[in-house]
């Protein structure tokens, strides 16, 4: 809090007094810009310090009197959409479901030592429509300059909105799936053409042993950078059907290109060197990322970064989101980020770096000039932005910068000596939290951006979802109906009005269709509600889908935002809702 010009607040004071109730408030009047910076300071938290019995006393009713509506009104009017770091002076509020974490199994804080996080797409969120786009049209440009694809690929744009995450590509057949958690396929296109129920039953529901439908001959699509490729691929199915002879290649071997085109973008560096000059037009800033890993600090525990881009870019980026407190420092060469963690890993080679047996050496990296410092040779790696410098020799050596290594080399470094000590926040379904968590036990946060409007808006639909319910009840019944006709028309015909029966039936039967008919287009526009063509994210149907049970079995946690941690104690309990089987919901769900 900084105050430019000394001018007189009021703050409400609470106080303990025999003549008052327990939390009265009594109108305090202070006038003083030092003042202001001084309380400002008193929370801007250290790490581990006691405090005299006295001066404990006086922080406390410092923090009450900070702490109330009317201070904050007087100070800082909030904005619900903004919400404060719990640590800081109106902290500890409630919080909107859109930022909530949500809970899978059982996690105390308290047992925490270290919290580490990924970079790409969980403290950076890179904003898709101008990443992915060019992420995208590098795609289409190393497609056509590279591999020999039709040059009518240049007049193709992208819409980043259509791909979501948890979906599968049929490789061999130019498929795109949505499937249930028990693998049953919901939603099908081939290529942009939506598939036919009877097409996708035929194609993957009438076999003797079921598919997989995991690699190699499916891609799974379970991260945001993913999603251009997806697009681009289904894009290149439609142009093959339409084209005939125009592109040689099958289904797989497009594939197969695409994905060799993605990986040429990033081996030369055209993203990447994109994104350097300009972070700010590819990634959202968050102001509450220092705040969130300075909590973390004070409250004792370690703080730790992996992350498979290396240190020059990992540099840039961090520099971007943390910040820079030096103007006159040139760019990338600001380190102050540096002390916000404990550990850095770039060129991790996720997921990988998760087994023990990995052999891949450790490197130091030297923050200044990017030297791989235990290499042979000592074989400098020049930032992206600029040819190599030399070292300054400036760096707190306490904050350790490494390249590659595995989980075993960050335990002894941290001092691990529990894996389930650690808390890993990552975007990856794969990459970062089913190895994380199946492998060695870590507890885990899985980010999804996508999550926060998807709940804000089924806060909106409940009475929706009770019609749903309402209108599914009713095929039930009609149909319940209709088999005990046909039952009694078999089995006890001669002691009935067949031809009442048969008209009963056939009235029924026109029901069962409206039903029907009303009750799939109702649920059809609840979920387009959410996407316009996959549905709900975490839904298929009226069971959870394939992203939703991953992020189910191997995420502890899963929020929106990986800053959301922000919002909560350090020392949280986080516990799970109780989970229902079918039989208790009707009974039990409150």
């Amino acid at each position: 809090m900084r105050i430019a010009n000394p001018f007189s607040f009021c703050a409400s004071l609470y106080c303990f007094s025999p003549f008052l109730s327990p939390f009265s408030s009594r109108i305090l009047c202070i006038r003083s810009q030092g003042f202001c910076s001084l309380i400002s300071n008193k929370f801007l938290c250290r790490r581990k310090v006691n405090f005299a019995p006295d001066s404990r006393n006086n922080l406390l009713a410092t923090i009450r009197m900070m702490g109330t509506a009317q201070s904050e009104k007087s100070i800082c009017p909030e904005d619900d959409k903004h919400p404060r770091v719990w640590s800081s002076p109106g902290g500890g509020r409630s919080i909107g479901i859109g930022k909530q974490i949500f809970c899978n199994r059982s996690l105390n804080m308290r047992n925490i030592v270290a919290v580490g996080f990924d970079m790409d797409y969980t403290l950076a969120q890179y904003k898709p429509e101008t990443f992915e786009t060019l992420a995208y049209e590098g795609t289409v440009k190393k497609l056509v300059n590279d591999l020999g694809y039709p040059t009518e690929l240049l007049k193709w744009t992208f819409d980043w909105t259509y791909m979501v995450r948890g979906l599968v590509l049929d490789k061999k057949r130019g498929n795109i799936l949505k499937m249930d958690r028990h693998k049953y396929v919901k939603v099908a296109y081939h290529g942009f053409r939506e598939m036919k129920k009877e097409e996708k039953v035929a194609t993957y529901g009438s076999t003797l042993i079921r598919d997989a439908f995991d690699e190699p001959e499916y891609a799974l699509i379970d991260t945001l950078f993913s999603l251009a490729e997806a697009y681009l691929f289904a894009q290149l199915v439609d142009f093959k059907d339409s084209n005939p002879g125009k592109i040689s290649a099958d289904y797989s071997r497009m594939y197969k290109d695409v994905r060799a085109a993605v990986d040429l973008c990033h081996r030369d560096g055209t993203l990447k060197k994109m994104v350097a000059k300009d972070p700010g037009r590819y990634i959202n800033e968050d102001t509450l990322i220092v705040p969130m890993l300075k909590m973390l600090r004070d409250s004792g525990r370690s703080t730790f970064l992996v992350t498979n881009s290396l240190w020059d870019y990992t540099n840039i980026v961090m520099n971007f989101l943390c910040g820079s407190s030096s103007e006159n420092v040139p760019a990338g060469l600001n380190f102050d980020w540096l002390k916000y963690f404990d550990v850095i890993i770039t060129g991790s080679a996720k997921p990988s770096f998760f087994h023990d047996e990995n052999r891949a050496n450790l490197f130091e990296v030297d923050p200044e000039s990017g030297m791989l410092l235990n290499t042979d040779n000592g074989t400098p790696m020049p930032q992206v932005d600029a040819s190599l410098r030399l070292p300054m020799k400036t760096l707190d050596k306490s904050r350790l910068v490494f390249q590659g290594g595995n989980v075993g080399h960050l335990h002894k470094l941290l001092s691990i000596e529990s894996s389930s000590q650690v808390l890993y926040v990552g975007d990856h379904i794969y990459g970062d939290i089913l190895r994380s968590k199946k492998v060695l036990g870590w507890r885990t946060m899985l980010v999804v951006p996508e999550l926060e409007k998807e709940v804000e808006l089924l806060s909106t639909l409940r009475d929706t979802r009770k019609e749903l319910q309402l209108q599914r009840n009713n095929r039930d019944h009609v149909e319940d109906k209709i088999d005990h006709l046909k039952w009694n028309l078999r089995f006890d015909g001669g002691n009935v009005a067949k031809e009442d029966v048969l008209a009963e039936l056939e009235q029924l039967q026109s029901q069962q269709e409206q039903y029907r008919s009303s009750h799939q287009q109702s649920q059809r526009e609840h979920h387009h509600k959410f996407h316009k063509v996959w549905g709900q994210l975490m839904k298929t149907g009226y069971q959870k889908s394939r992203f939703a049970h991953q992020v189910e079995r191997f995420a502890c946690l899963y929020t929106s935002q990986v800053t959301n941690l922000s919002l909560y104690s350090p020392d949280k309990y986080y516990r799970p809702s109780e989970d229902f089987m079918p039989h208790e919901f009707d009974i039990l769900s409150l």
